[in-house]
Parts: structure tokens; sequence; C-alpha cells
């Protein structure tokens, strides 16, 4: 094989490399039974071991939290944002949500169509580069929970300690930072997280969540987008992305080899140190976006005093093998997704690429 690319998109994005090294070996065959994990009947014995140890695996990873349930499903974090409101607004009620960037005003705007939605908090005067304060944050009298969108891929920011919002169930998008740190899990009433950044490849989304929120659903709804529907079926109510599933299963035990998420997230925290460092290091050639306490570990973003070079940086980068540093098309500047697969490696390489190009160009 040749060498492998640098990585940073920001989804689908890097996998780890042991684990597609045991999917190509388990690829054609899986588990002696003559056919590949994909061919395989989801009601079969097989299929239906992995699918229920990646869920027993995701909640032993996040400290085995009492009364909470995993549901593996499809659709992507964009049809959670429908089937949150759908689920959980009844009538005289909303969901309120804090205003954090993109991702946050697509969920938003799905609550306004499903039922209701109010703004509890917002960063927009700062264009969306910091996390609001928590003490800002006032959901309506009539809220059905509080939504938040734990990590912003596009403006890179992230949230460094959670609300507390007591009985009021607090909802959390967590698919590009999931699994990348510790957190108490018994702060959120649910979690959603397509897997295609930290959890696996695109086609499966997890949801972890109380399951007395998954247990009852309204019967005016669609019956593929009741939370009932999914949790009294285990899951398998529909034929699921089995291979995705499998991978996700995979994925879980390497995150289990790294050292679960305390490890991770040290190795988390010393890759975005690493790339902060060198981007404050630079005297200005290179100028972070998100406000310093609001900095996301997984979404580095960053600019540079033109355009044009930033272009001509982009450029030079795709010519070393690095790949995705280009940042969303809505916002422009310069982008590096260092999620839990992204070796240090790779981050060494950039910031010795980055420090080179100012050397070269500055």
């Amino acid at each position: 094989m040749s060498k492998r690319a640098y990585n940073f998109n920001a989804g689908p994005a890097a996998l780890p490399l042991p684990v597609l090294e045991r999917a190509q070996a388990e690829f054609v065959e899986f588990r002696e039974s003559g056919m590949s994990i994909m061919e395989m009947s989801h009601r079969g014995a097989i299929y239906e071991s992995v699918h229920n140890e990646a869920q027993e695996r995701l909640l032993a990873l996040l400290g085995n939290p009492q009364g909470y349930k995993v549901l593996l499903v499809q659709g992507g974090a964009t049809t959670q944002f429908a089937m949150v409101p759908l689920n959980f607004i009844s009538a005289g009620q909303v969901g309120s949500y804090v205003m954090t960037g993109s991702w946050a005003d697509k969920a938003f705007k799905e609550a306004k169509l499903a039922g209701g939605a109010h703004v509890a908090a917002t960063s927009e005067d700062k264009k969306f580069l910091a996390i609001p304060e928590l003490g800002s944050i006032k959901p309506a009298d009539n809220a059905a929970y509080l939504h938040i969108t734990s990590n912003e891929t596009i403006e890179g920011t992230q949230y460094a300690e959670f609300p507390d919002t007591g009985a009021l169930p607090l909802i959390a998008d967590m698919s590009s930072d999931i699994l990348s740190r510790s957190f108490d899990v018994s702060k959120f009433g649910l979690i959603y997280a397509g897997a295609q950044k930290n959890l696996g490849p695109s086609g499966v989304t997890v949801v972890i969540a109380k399951e007395e929120l998954l247990a009852e659903s309204p019967s005016t709804i669609p019956t593929i987008l009741r939370y009932s529907t999914h949790y009294k079926n285990n899951s398998l109510y529909n034929t699921p992305p089995s291979f995705s599933v499998y991978m996700v299963n995979e994925v879980l035990k390497w995150v289990e080899e790294q050292g679960g998420l305390s490890g991770i997230e040290t190795k988390n925290r010393d890759k975005a140190g690493l790339l902060y460092d060198t981007i404050d290091a630079s005297g200005g050639f290179f100028r972070g976006v998100a406000e310093t306490g609001s900095r996301s570990i997984m979404n580095v973003t960053f600019r540079m005093e033109s355009e044009e070079l930033e272009k001509k940086f982009v450029k030079a980068s795709e010519q070393e093998g690095f790949v995705g540093l280009k940042g969303h098309r809505s916002v422009g500047g310069l982008r590096a997704s260092i999620y839990n697969a992204v070796p240090h490696e790779s981050v060494k390489a950039l910031t010795d690429f980055m420090k080179h190009f100012q050397q070269t160009q500055g």
C-alpha cells in the first residue's frame, strides 16, 4: 500500500488503521460463517451478537450509566433534528435551543417545523465564535427540553462544561466530539451522534438516552420516527446498516485499547495543544478563529492574512499529502479536523509543514 494520506477531513473522517486492517481481514468471511457480515441476516445470531456487543461496549465506555439505552438508527444527525421535537414536544410546549453555529441552527429550524422552538441563548453577536456563558442559558418556561450542540465543526467551538438543567431533559448533538473526552452522561436525557467522525463510517447514528424518554412516543408520528419503535425492537425494527454497526463495534474496541475515554482525552488534548501552540506562536501569520475559551479539540479553525495565501497553503499542503484542510464553504478559511483516529504523527507533520510554509512565504 502506498503511504496513507494525512487525513484531516471533517466527515466522513479518519478511521483507526488497526480497525481498517481488522475489517479487511474479516471482510470476505466473518466468524467462519462462509459469508461477509454484509451478506447475513440481521435476524441471525451472529449479526445480533455484534449488534448487542456494540450497544453494551458503548455504555461500558461511558461508565455503564444506570437507566440508559443505546439505539442504533439510520438517517444521521439530520434525522435526529426532527425526531427530537416530534417525540418530545407536546401541545403548549417548545424546544429550547442554544444557538452556537451552523449545526445548532439546523436543529433549531427542524424544531420550528416539528413543534416549536425557542432560543435559550445565542452567541450570534460573536459570530458564533464562542460558546455562550452557561449562566446566560435560559430555557423557556414551557420548554420540553434544552438542546445543545456540544461541538460546532464549522466554527471550531466546543463546550468546555455542560449546563445543569435539573429536571428538564438536556439533549445534545455530539456527532463531532462523542468519545473524545470524559463526561458525565447522567446530566443528559438524550445524546445523539452520527458515526462518521469518531465512531465509525457513515450509515449509522447512535442514540444514548434515558429509557423513560424512549419507552413511549406519540402515536401521531410515523412509526419509524418514534424512539419507542427502536427501543422496543432493540434497533432491529427495520434492516440496520449492518456493516456500519460492525465497524462501530471495532472502533469501540480500539477506544478501549487506547485506555478508554481518559486515554483518548489525553491524546486529543496533546494533539490540539500542539496545533494551537503552533498557530499562536506564528506571530499572526496563522490566526485562530474561535475564542480561546471555546476552542474545539476536534476541529481547529484558523485563517491567514488573505484568501489568496490560504489557497496557496491548501494547494501546497495537498502536494505534501495533506487532505481536508480547506475550511467549510460557508465560512472559508482553514480547518484541521483532528478526531480520535487522527494520529499524533499526522498533527506533528502538519505543524512542521505550517512552520516551513511560514518560513518560505512569511
